[in-house]
C-alpha cells in the first residue's frame, strides 16, 4: 500500500491530545505509526507547539514535549515553495502551502469552512471523513 500524504491542521492535533478516544487521535496515531505519511512545515510545528502549550488545555508539559518530539521524528518537514492567500483565516494558509509543496492527498481539519473543498490534488476533510475514506485500506 502506498502511504497517503497527509497534513494535519492544528485543531486536529489539539483534539488528539485532549481526547484519546476521538477520530482525531486515531488519525494522529495512524501518522505516528506510519500507516500514513505526515507532513509539516516549520511554521506548522511552531503553531502546534504554541497552541498545545496554552494553559487552557492543561496538557502535562512532559507528555507534550514527548508528543511533539514524536511528531517531529515521524513527520517529514518541508519548507513551502510558495506563499498562498486562499483560506478565510489567513493563519490557515500555512497548511495549504505545505499540502501544495508535498502534493498531499489530504488535509485533515476540524474547520473545513476555512478551506476550499479541494486545493490542487489535496482533498480537505475532517477526521471522521478521513477514517471512513481509508478504512478499507486499513483492513488489508
Amino acid at each position: 500500500m502506498v502511504r497517503l500524504k497527509v497534513v494535519l491542521d492544528t485543531n486536529v492535533v489539539v483534539s488528539a491530545h485532549l481526547n484519546a478516544e476521538g477520530y482525531e487521535r486515531f488519525v494522529l496515531d495512524l501518522g505516528l505509526a506510519r500507516k500514513v505519511q505526515l507532513f509539516v512545515s516549520p511554521e506548522i510545528l511552531t503553531e502546534y507547539d504554541a497552541v498545545l502549550c496554552r494553559p487552557k488545555f492543561s496538557i502535562d508539559l512532559k507528555k507534550l514535549d514527548a508528543s511533539l518530539t514524536l511528531i517531529k521524528g515521524k513527520a517529514k518537514t518541508f519548507r513551502p515553495k510558495q506563499k498562498l492567500s486562499i483560506t478565510t483565516d489567513p493563519g490557515d494558509n500555512k497548511f495549504l502551502e505545505c499540502a501544495q509543496t508535498v502534493r498531499a492527498d489530504y488535509l485533515v481539519t476540524g474547520n473545513k469552512r476555512h478551506f476550499p473543498k479541494q486545493w490542487k490534488e489535496t482533498k480537505v476533510v475532517n477526521a471522521k471523513e478521513f477514517i471512513k475514506i481509508i478504512s478499507p485500506e486499513l483492513k488489508r
